[in-house]
């Protein structure tokens, strides 16, 4: 079995976890798939970051130990899968952005019934999380053990990271913190902010 990811992994700048996760294996409920899409948000300075409104009951996790699932509602309807980055104390997270999905396609096609074909399954923060069975349940769960963790993948591949910047916020929109395995068919497409 490929080898889960440490707390040290984690407890690095969010720019490099965010970089770094791409092509691991994230896991939850018997289905997998390969992070392909990702944003990191740099706490306290970014004002796209929950963080940047400081400690409160929805972002504690943010500022705790790194490695642990930050999960939340957004716009009302989609929940999105973030992992806690940075040192204990100093608040960062990865936003996973999309999948490529390797195993238990069944399953998330019975997660999501609309989706058109397999790269469309975990195509989006809240289609990944509606896909791989990932709710607020999961808010604050350490991922470096457990059932909802990040692997090493069984090879490494190699990959070509592209870097644009954010989508679909207002804040500081503009900073090159959105990174991608250039070329995969499964990454988000681009929207403006709402």
């Amino acid at each position: 079995m490929p080898e889960i990811l440490g707390r040290a992994f984690y407890g690095r700048p969010a720019k490099e976890v965010a970089r770094g996760l791409l092509g691991k294996i994230l896991v939850h409920g018997g289905c997998g798939g390969r992070i392909v899409e990702t944003e990191a948000y740099l706490g306290s300075a970014d004002r796209a970051a929950h963080a940047s409104r400081g400690v409160t009951e929805r972002t504690r996790v943010i500022f705790g130990p790194p490695g642990h699932a930050y999960v939340y509602l957004i716009y009302g309807m989609h929940e999105c899968l973030n992992l806690v980055a940075e040192p204990d104390g100093s608040p960062g997270c990865v936003l996973i952005r999309a999948l490529e999905p390797l195993w238990g396609t069944g399953e998330m096609r019975s997660r999501r019934p609309g989706a058109r074909t397999v790269e469309d399954l975990c195509s989006g923060p809240g289609n990944l999380t509606r896909a791989m069975g990932i709710t607020r349940a999961q808010n604050g769960v350490d991922v470096t053990q457990g059932n909802l963790a990040v692997k090493e993948p069984p090879r490494n591949l190699e990959i070509e990271i592209e870097v644009t910047p954010r989508i679909g916020i207002r804040h500081c929109a503009d900073w090159p913190l959105r990174f991608l395995i250039k070329g995969n068919p499964c990454v988000s497409p681009s929207r403006p902010a709402r």
